[in-house]
């Protein structure tokens, strides 16, 4: 019984370059055959985030339509004789056209009294347009209702 039990310490362990090599081999080739298909156009890593983003763009964008309004003139109150020019257009979608079309009016009313109401001075300020615009878009919700309503475009601002 001691022979047996003298051969099996006697035995040492065996591969320990060979089960490093392995998977590092494996790794290699797995990676270079990645490589070589991305390279060579069969498949884009990118196609796994874009496709889905696409398919839901196409799904969610309804058709813009631009509405344009009336040229708003206004005369600024102040020492000096000013004048605001100003072009605007709302972005909605098509069902919601008509329904902007019509208000159009009670839109022109709060453009013109939040206009009038703004300082000569404050026009010369740095960023007097993100406000004015941000302060337009307010009104537009308010008239038109966040459905209706996508966004203000200012095509043309004077101040002469």
């Amino acid at each position: 019984m001691t022979d047996v039990a003298d051969i099996n310490t006697e035995e040492k362990p065996r591969g320990g370059i060979g089960r490093i090599l392995l998977p590092l081999g494996l790794a290699v080739v797995l990676g270079g055959a990645g490589f070589a298909s991305t390279w060579l156009g069969f498949w884009s890593p990118m196609s796994f985030f874009t496709a889905k983003e696409k398919a839901a763009e196409a799904e969610a964008a309804p058709a813009l339509v631009f509405v344009d309004i009336p040229q708003i003139v206004l005369t600024l109150a102040g020492p000096r004789a000013r004048t605001l020019v100003m072009t605007i257009k709302i972005e909605t979608d098509q069902t919601h056209r008509a329904e902007v079309e019509h208000l159009i009016p009670r839109l022109l009313d709060g453009f013109n009294s939040f206009l009038a109401d703004i300082d000569a001075t404050a026009f010369e300020k740095r960023g007097a347009l993100d406000i004015v615009r941000d302060e337009l878009a307010t009104r537009a919700v308010h008239v038109l209702g966040k459905e209706a309503f996508t966004d203000v475009l200012i095509t043309e601002f004077r101040v002469q």
